[in-house]
């Protein structure tokens, strides 16, 4: 299945160059053959933690190619977990 491959290369590049993805909340066709994700990663996890904050979370917006491969992402919003969203 195409989208489960997509949304398991998005994980491996989070994981490898940003942060573990917590949950990947959209996935939607793109432009030329490409694929438009939105995700959800805990940001700062152990400083958090340690300090005994509620979590942050860093929704991301992910471009990926007709290959699978992720080609651009940036932060939309950062905001704390527990927050409710409107």
């Amino acid at each position: 299945m195409e989208i489960k491959e997509v949304m398991e290369n998005v994980n491996d590049f989070f994981e490898e160059h940003v942060a573990p993805p917590h949950k990947i909340t959209a996935v939607e066709a793109g432009e030329e053959e490409g694929w438009n994700l939105t995700l959800e990663v805990i940001e700062e996890k152990e400083y958090m933690k340690k300090y005994a904050k509620d979590e942050m979370l860093g929704i991301y917006e992910v471009a990926v190619n007709k290959n699978k491969e992720v080609t651009s992402f940036k932060r939309l919003d950062i905001r704390y977990r527990s927050k409710i969203q409107n």
